[in-house]
């Protein structure tokens, strides 16, 4: 017989995170499903626009987790130490600035997302800082290949979330928006679970060289510009249809989304393995093309699974996960799953570019992000042409990564010769 601790042996960190990533999928999409079941399309439009503001800070926080993560791979002790106090520094004040924003424009957020209360705002705003700071945290457990502790935060941030907004809706047996804020704030501080606490200051410590200073004022740059254009391609077409349509209509839409997103979020655990991997690949001198497109089939043969699920079974998967209230998007289920997923293989092209320093690919993200963004508000007639209007951007996005790649290829075999 097998024991769980000759499996556990055969079971390695990598794949330990893999397994974890899905269960946190999975319990992220049972506590927006709860919440689409529990108040309905016109009150999760409101809860869909709190969820799209977690996604866009995740993403603005995922620059200095990455940051944190690849210098944590090539500093030796003493640098490394100062890199991260600073980086807490620098993630604490741009939390607290960011955090202030949301607080004193709650009232106009409200205006111009149509939700019913701006009071959601005020209490997601007091949060923005732990996230930050758990991002930092996040970063080193991603370098140093701690998966397991790196497993754990996530799974402490969503159960958390999942347990305490459920508790909270039941006992005040009230369906506001601020309890899903107030949830989602007291994850933040069960994500801070395990803490680097070795590592943490807040103090200046001794300046790092100006080569090394130079190095991640670079690369963080470009990384928040990266991220910056994850933001408007995951979240641009949620917020645009909430400000175009009614409420119903947008409650619908964020249901589409987040059914049609799984390919994404699935993805992004190829990504957070992808950096480090490639980094120590081209450290070593060793070729990594061979992990990019490993992941990039995995990613392949998920989205067809899904994409030909949403066209067999349409009506099926929206009534069980949301029910009969959702029906009327179903004919839509296919298409989002389609964007989403020609935009998660482009993903993992501009990752693996970011991780070795080259740029191109993180502006041709920018100008694409872009252009989805001036498609819906050019044409949102409906929200079929809204996804259309996706599926268009992100197939071109995709030829023009592919294009890019060859590109390079090309061009090393020339050298080479």
């Amino acid at each position: 017989m097998i024991t769980i601790s000759s499996l556990k042996r055969k079971i390695s960190s990598e794949q330990l995170f893999m397994i974890s990533v899905l269960v946190v999928n999975g319990g992220n999409y049972l506590y927006n499903l709860l919440l689409g079941r529990i108040l309905g399309p016109a009150l999760f439009a409101d809860a869909a626009i709190l969820i799209t503001f977690l996604l866009t800070l995740s993403f603005v926080a995922m620059t200095f987790q990455l940051v944190t993560a690849k210098f944590s791979i090539l500093f030796r002790v003493k640098t490394f130490k100062r890199f991260v106090s600073s980086m807490y520094r620098n993630a604490l004040f741009l939390g607290v600035s960011l955090g202030v924003l949301i607080v004193v424009f709650a009232t106009e957020l409200q205006q111009v997302f149509n939700t019913t209360s701006s009071l959601m705002f005020v209490v997601f705003g007091l949060g923005v800082p732990v996230y930050f700071l758990m991002s930092v945290n996040r970063g080193v457990f991603q370098g140093k290949k701690e998966f397991k502790s790196l497993s754990i935060t996530y799974q402490t941030e969503m159960l958390s979330r999942l347990f305490v907004t459920l508790a909270l809706l039941l006992i005040f047996g009230i369906e506001s928006p601020v309890i899903i804020a107030l949830g989602i704030i007291i994850s933040f501080v069960f994500g801070m679970f395990p803490f680097k606490s070795k590592v943490f200051s807040l103090q200046r410590s001794p300046r790092i060289r100006e080569t090394y200073k130079k190095q991640i004022k670079t690369f963080f740059i470009l990384t928040a510009f990266y991220e910056l254009t994850q933001i408007i391609i995951n979240n641009s077409d949620i917020l645009l249809v909430k400000h175009y349509f009614e409420s119903y209509d947008a409650g619908l839409y964020a249901s589409l989304a987040l059914i049609g997103r799984m390919v994404y979020f699935i993805a992004w655990m190829f990504v957070m393995l992808l950096l480090p991997k490639v980094i120590h690949l081209k450290k070593e001198g060793k070729k990594t093309s061979g992990v990019l497109f490993k992941y990039i089939g995995y990613i392949t043969i998920l989205s067809c699974i899904i994409i030909t699920s949403c066209v067999l079974f349409p009506e099926v998967i929206v009534q069980l996960l949301f029910g009969k209230s959702y029906l009327g998007i179903s004919s839509l289920l296919w298409k989002y799953a389609l964007a989403t997923s020609i935009f998660a293989i482009s993903n993992i092209f501009a990752y693996y570019y970011l991780s070795l320093d080259k740029y191109v690919p993180v502006i041709i993200s920018g100008v694409f992000g872009l252009l989805q963004v001036v498609l819906i508000v050019w044409f949102h007639e409906s929200l079929e042409q809204v996804v259309h209007v996706q599926i268009i951007a992100m197939f071109l996005l995709l030829i023009v990564q592919l294009l890019f790649y060859g590109a390079i290829v090309r061009s090393t075999n020339k050298t080479l010769r």
